[in-house]
């Protein structure tokens, strides 16, 4: 019989969250604004996965975008985040803490996890991937095991967990039963299953989405409310949520590995 390899689906409202239970979702990890990589999710958000869903959730705190080296004001809004969370029901916190030069900021990583611990010390500790931009990435394993962090998302170092499945098995073998090793990023239905068995990965994560389109905002198409990339500005009468459907196929490859 083949061992279980969970699967966390990474949810970005509280639709996502439900449809990801539905389509038979081991755990979520909740974020807001998944296209700037995922920041905290709201309070109200957390609140009505939490009032709805039976699996664990993992809650993002990240207050913004462009980098993981925080500035005080910024860690200030973690710490006051991280405790609105947990009081909301949050099973565990996602985070990532680095120095200016890519190396896990432990100091600060110790003084979150321990307000962490002190309002529940049940919560699952997880670091994101800001592992995959540090410059020794076992070093950074090292001192996160040392900080008692629970799990660690990774892509390998690479655009996606498939390019880096070389190194996301390294991590895993290094890692041993010390910490959990994550692997997410570009995984799906087509890949997820010869993954698994490359890799030997216990767990996966992935989103699982389709595309949704709001009419009310074509009557103008000449306004973004966004940013833009490239000097075009993002779709506005589009957006994605998680679907159940889909949540299922990927479910089934990996049964079916």
């Amino acid at each position: 019989m083949k061992e279980k390899v969970l699967f966390e689906v990474c949810c970005g409202c509280f639709e996502d969250a439900v449809q990801a239970e539905k389509g038979g979702a081991d755990r979520i990890e909740l974020n807001s604004a998944l296209f700037l990589g995922g920041l905290t999710p709201s309070i109200g958000t957390v609140q009505a996965v939490k009032n709805t869903l039976k699996i664990p959730v993992m809650c993002m705190v990240r207050p913004r975008e462009g980098g993981f080296c925080y500035t005080d004001f910024d860690y200030e809004t973690c710490c006051r985040d991280v405790e609105a969370l947990l009081n909301a029901g949050a099973d565990g916190i996602v985070f990532g803490f680095l120095k200016p030069d890519g190396t896990v900021d432990t100091d600060r990583c110790a003084d979150f996890i321990g307000k962490i611990k002190k309002i529940n010390p049940n919560a699952e500790i997880v670091f994101h991937r800001a592992i995959d931009v540090v410059p020794d990435v076992f070093k950074a394993l090292d001192d996160l095991i040392d900080l008692g962090v629970t799990r660690v998302l990774t892509s390998g170092q690479r655009e996606s967990a498939i390019k880096g499945a070389k190194t996301v098995k390294k991590m895993i073998e290094y890692a041993s039963d010390r910490i959990d090793i994550l692997p997410g990023g570009g995984i799906n239905t087509q890949n997820v299953g010869e993954f698994i068995n490359e890799t030997g990965t216990h767990s996966v994560h992935a989103s699982a989405r389709s595309l949704r389109h709001d009419t009310s905002v074509c009557g103008n198409p000449e306004i973004f409310f966004g940013g833009k990339l490239n000097g075009v500005g993002i779709p506005e009468n589009e957006y994605k949520v998680t679907d159940s459907a889909l949540v299922q196929n990927v479910v089934a490859a990996i049964e079916a590995r």
